[in-house]
This record gives structure tokens, C-alpha cells and sequence, in this order.
């Protein structure tokens, strides 16, 4: 048995030779419960480490610290006991264990589970089968968010997107979609006799002259799967050109793509933008001095939401 400085160890034989001696202990699946409910180990209790009252669920279980506990998880991969463990060590539980290997390592052990249904639950998070098809762009729910900063603050506010496709083939996405900047809107200055005053600006020459460059559109050469994704990190890298202010830069960016439940895509990408790739050059100090008040950091973060038909 390993020890580690909150927890200790444990193989799955010498829990199995617990069980078979009735030694006196507690074990807890740490797993969400409709996963516990499905598949666990025989005489186990639930309390999922992911919920914000885990701490709770484990003293209704027992208030005794002294008791030996022992935590599984999923598997070797995943951090589920571990977190687990260190929670309760922090909270004063002195006798904690956690499982090699979780409901995985049991099973390759060749012991038995208890559930609804003891199979493995399918990975679905780590595939993503798009179907090759031309998606039309949902301009009422898709939507930019943008946000510029200073030395005393940020602005954020939206825009609209007026028309786009999403075009599939063999995994590879393309297509383009247009940005309507007459939908230029702040939100932080609700209310404030400024707002106008900034939407004015913003919509000024100095930086994105709408009223000569109402429209900017991005076409989208080539979106590609990373491979080994998990879902919580995008899963496509995106190249294309965007163009603004009647200029056109290639960009590459990280993006989130899935299938929502009636067959539509759902794209969602954050990054950074230099505006003066595309000549906004307003308040930077690589073009001009003694700006004062007036500097303006350079790079804009969006955030973009696509959603298709």
C-alpha cells in the first residue's frame, strides 16, 4: 500500500480481501449517481465529488473522521478519487483510501460490479460524427461578443451576424458568414450618458468607420478536428480570412464544435484580435506618442457564437 501525504493507496485485491473479511469500513463512488446508479462496486455509497455539497453528502454518510474510507472513481485517468481524497483530508478525515484504478481497475481485476447496467458507459465526449451537409447560419441565435480594454478599465458589447453557411465534407468544415457592424452595441455603459458617446467613436474613422465599411465578413478556408480532444478544450483549429475595414488577414484560431440534438452545429471560439492588422489604429502606442488617456491596448477578445439550421 502507497501512501501519499492526504491519502493512502489502495489495490484492488487487497480491497477485495477487505470485503471477503468484512472488515469494518466505508466505501464511497465518487462518480455522478446516475453513473453510480447504472455501475459500482458491490456494498458502495454515493457521493459525488463533483457537486458543490459533497462535503455534506459524505458527513451524512458518517460523522466520524477516524473511520477508514475508501473512495473509487472512474478509472487511472481521471482525478475524480484523488480530488476526492484530498477534500476529506483537508476537512480532517485522518483513515482515507483511494482505489487504483477506480471502477476500470476493478473490473480488470476481474471482480464484479452492481447496477442497472454493469457495462461500460461510452466515451461519446471524445467522438464528434459530423455528416456532410450545408447548414444555413441562425443570424437570430448566433451572435459576437467583444470586448477592448485600457489602462483604467474594458468595454464590452455585441454584434450581429446577417447571413452565413457552414458547409461539412469528409470532417473539414468551410464556409463564411457576414457581420452587420450597424449592430455595434455596449453593455457595460447601460444607462450612462457615455455610451453613445463610445458607440459614436467606435463607430468613427478612428476605428471601425462604419458608415464606409458597414459590413465584415469572415470565410472560413478550412476547419480541421484536433486530434485526442477532450470536450472541455475545442476540438477544431480554424483558418480563414476575415475582413474589416476593407481589409483582409488571415486568422487561425481554436474552436468548440458540436451537435446540438436535432442534427444542427453549434460553434463556439474566444480569442484575441490586433486591430491593427486591419489599419485601427486608434490609441495604439506602436503608431503613435503621448497618447495619455488616449492609449488603447491593441488587441480585442471575442467571442464568437455560431449556431446553424
Amino acid at each position: 500500500m502507497k501512501r501519499d501525504e492526504e491519502y493512502r493507496a489502495m489495490e484492488a485485491s487487497e480491497l477485495r480481501e477487505w470485503m471477503e473479511k468484512d472488515k469494518p469500513f466505508i466505501l464511497i463512488d465518487v462518480l455522478p449517481k446516475e453513473i453510480y446508479d447504472k455501475r459500482r462496486l458491490p456494498g458502495a455509497l454515493n457521493a459525488c465529488v463533483y457537486e458543490v455539497t459533497f462535503p455534506e453528502q459524505v458527513a451524512s454518510i458518517t460523522q466520524n473522521k477516524h473511520w477508514e474510507i475508501v473512495l473509487y472513481g472512474s478509472s487511472a485517468e481521471s482525478l475524480d478519487a484523488m480530488e476526492a481524497g484530498r477534500k476529506l483530508s483537508r476537512l480532517g478525515y485522518k483513515e482515507v483510501y483511494i482505489l487504483e484504478g477506480g471502477v476500470e481497475g476493478w473490473l480488470k481485476s476481474g471482480y464484479p460490479l452492481v447496477g442497472e447496467n454493469v457495462l461500460p458507459p461510452e466515451r461519446i465526449e471524445q467522438t464528434l460524427n459530423l455528416v456532410d451537409h450545408t447548414y444555413t447560419v441562425n443570424t437570430d441565435e448566433s451572435m459576437i461578443h467583444w470586448t477592448g480594454r485600457n489602462a483604467n478599465g474594458r468595454h464590452f458589447g455585441t454584434l450581429k451576424l446577417t447571413k452565413g453557411d457552414i458547409r461539412v465534407r469528409e470532417g473539414v468544415i468551410e464556409g463564411e458568414f457576414d457581420i452587420d457592424m450597424t449592430t455595434m452595441k455596449n453593455e457595460d455603459l447601460k444607462g450612462d450618458p457615455l455610451q453613445p458617446v463610445l458607440i459614436s467613436h467606435l463607430m468613427s474613422d478612428d476605428f471601425f468607420f462604419v458608415k464606409m465599411f458597414p459590413k465584415a465578413s469572415f470565410k472560413i478556408a478550412s476547419a480541421k478536428a484536433i486530434e485526442s480532444f477532450t470536450t472541455s478544450l475545442p476540438n477544431f483549429e480554424v483558418q480563414g480570412t476575415l475582413e474589416l475595414r476593407g481589409i483582409k488577414k488571415e486568422i487561425r484560431f481554436p474552436a468548440t464544435v458540436n451537435r446540438r440534438e436535432d442534427g444542427s452545429l453549434s460553434i463556439e471560439a474566444h480569442f484575441d484580435l490586433d486591430r491593427t492588422r486591419w489599419n485601427v489604429l486608434y490609441g495604439s502606442s506602436r503608431f503613435f506618442e503621448h497618447l495619455g488617456m488616449h492609449l488603447v491596448y491593441d488587441l480585442i477578445t471575442i467571442e464568437l457564437r455560431i449556431f446553424t439550421v
